[in-house]
């Protein structure tokens, strides 16, 4: 029998209520590999490292304490994401099936729209731990509960079966002290005034979900070289609303000379903003100008970013009312992003893209691409235009697939502006053809997530429109001139449904579009035969960076 020699490693997947610890398990087995072997082979392992020569003394003291705070979120979005953790895992005694829970932080397959991997589990809750299992849109509509729209509370039964709210400070009291702690911690060795003014209000924001404050603070920080995401911050886990926040941490050391690179682009928002492909009502409203574009090597992932598939590029805060005064920070994630364009877009190109096309797989057209994504969430419009309040509001669990749909067309947009301008001097082909490779990369987290929709929505609209074709062999060609077509009318179509809050219209849009058709699942199978990754897993922490 043939032998198999199956190797996983990653870290920070914790136990649920102690320290995790950095390891690499290697498991040699004699048999074929099970399913769920497979399945831990759509990850290939990443050791996240940056170059710590660039911190200072103090920095590189603060940099464990920071680890340590983002790790607290883990344990959080465990409880957001299932429920009691340490009882599904302490149920499970396979060990490949207990590190996939791990990976997915639960039951679920994030990678197959979210289907129970584990025996006895049912579907997963559309609004996951966030409301209770058996309650309905209709129930939570007509209830009358404190702050029930609130994106930072639980909604809960008490003893007679009525619905109330519950802050997440008061559900996650004792954590969130030990985050404070640790953010105050850190402060005390802040060299930059805006770092240290930010770590002590994010301090105090933990410890009652009022972080207005700290959001602003952390878009007036700008020297800073240690950076550190964390709290209740993107809404993707709620399928039901699309509402209520879930817990995430990242640790970041900035690339100075990168983001000094990449500082001038945001000045162009404004302008970019007037010349949007759609009636001039859907943009009447002006980008935050001071908007940052950075990047940044990426040392540590927790809790909702580090479940399923990885983020490479963020865009934040996501509160319309900073956005709309201070605009948003984009961090490009350089190290994790190289990661995925080595390992896996490069691979899935040699075996969709034509050979023809090939040549325009380039990192610097990726990079440009998602960085353009991110900054294309300024663009566009944040409040309906007929009073039915925020685009996030009125959209309800759509807004989310829709938003991420909206910057990667914008994305696109505007690096073809910017060619025309002459701000970017690369071909514009490669960024197409690197473009249509990612949707092959992207689609494959599955169609559940927000990310997921977006990318068949665009492939298939695409596809409508001619944008690319599919070649005797297997391999898709893009067709230059219709995609740039498709582009303009597939921008038009979502900044209208934004504009108007049209529930209804941009349900049956996403019903329409927002499924993998036939025959690119088994294009994607194809993928999987040839032993590609769908994603990433890392190896990280204190250790990895040489820190113990």
């Amino acid at each position: 029998m043939k032998k198999v020699i199956y190797i996983l490693a990653f870290a920070s997947i914790f136990s649920c209520k102690e320290e995790q610890k950095q390891t690499e398990a290697k498991t040699e087995i004699e048999t074929p590999k099970t399913e769920m072997q497979t399945n831990l082979d759509k990850y290939v392992s990443v050791k996240l490292t940056a170059d710590l020569s660039v911190l200072t003394e103090k920095e590189k003291q603060m940099l464990p304490i920071l680890i340590s705070a983002a790790n607290k979120m883990n344990d959080l979005f465990w409880y957001e994401s299932y429920g009691d953790c340490d009882a599904l895992l302490d149920g499970i005694t396979d060990k490949a099936t207990k590190d996939y829970v791990k990976i997915n932080y639960g039951p679920w397959d994030r990678l197959n729209n979210n289907k129970p991997f584990v025996e006895g589990i049912a579907a997963k809750p559309k609004g996951a731990n966030f409301y209770p299992a058996d309650m309905t849109k209709e129930e939570f509509e007509k209830a009358s509960m404190e702050n029930k729209t609130s994106i930072y509370n639980f909604v809960r039964r008490d003893g007679e079966g009525n619905l109330y709210t519950i802050p997440y400070h008061k559900q996650f009291e004792a954590e969130v002290n030990e985050v404070s702690r640790l953010l105050l911690k850190a402060s005390e060795l802040a060299e930059d005034k805006g770092l240290k003014n930010y770590l002590e209000l994010r301090a105090a924001a933990v410890l009652n979900d009022d972080y207005q404050k700290s959001d602003f603070a952390w878009m007036d920080m700008k020297n800073n070289t240690l950076d550190i995401v964390i709290g209740p911050i993107e809404t993707y886990e709620d399928q039901l609303f699309g509402n209520k926040a879930a817990h995430e941490g990242y640790v970041l050391i900035k690339d100075q000379e990168w983001s000094a690179k990449l500082a001038k682009f945001s000045s162009f928002l404004p302008e970019l903003q007037k010349g949007l492909p759609v009636d001039a009502k859907y943009k009447k409203e002006k980008p935050g100008t001071d908007s940052d574009l950075n990047a940044y090597d990426v040392v540590f992932y927790a809790g909702d970013c580090n479940s399923g598939s990885k983020t490479i590029a963020i865009n934040l805060p996501n509160d319309e009312e900073v956005q709309l005064k201070k605009g948003t920070r984009r961090l490009q994630l350089k190290n994790a992003m190289r990661a995925k364009f080595d390992k896996i877009l490069m691979p899935i190109s040699n075996v969709l893209i034509e050979e023809s096309q090939r040549k325009h797989i380039t990192f610097d057209a990726f990079f440009a691409n998602t960085m353009f994504h991110e900054v294309a969430h300024g663009l566009g419009i944040k409040n309906t235009i007929n009073g039915n309040g925020t685009v996030r509001t009125s959209l309800k669990e759509h807004a989310s697939a829709l938003e991420e749909g909206k910057a990667d067309i914008l994305g696109l947009y505007m690096v073809q502006q910017l060619h025309k301008k002459g701000e970017l001097k690369e071909d514009l082909k490669d960024n197409m053809v690197t473009f249509m490779a990612g949707i092959f990369r992207s689609v494959r987290f599955g169609a559940s997530s927000a990310h997921g929709k977006a990318n068949m929505i665009r492939f298939n609209f695409f596809q409508q429109m001619g944008a690319f074709t599919r070649n005797e062999d297997g391999t898709y060609k893009v067709n230059f001139q219709k995609m740039e077509s498709a582009m303009e009318m597939l921008s038009q179509v979502i900044l209208t449904y934004q504009g108007d809050g049209d529930y209804e219209g941009v349900a049956k849009f996403v019903d329409n579009y927002g499924s993998i058709p036939e025959q690119l699942q088994k294009d994607l199978n194809r993928l999987s035969a040839a032993s590609i990754p769908v994603d990433v897993v890392f190896e990280q922490g204190v250790e990895a960076l040489g820190l113990e």
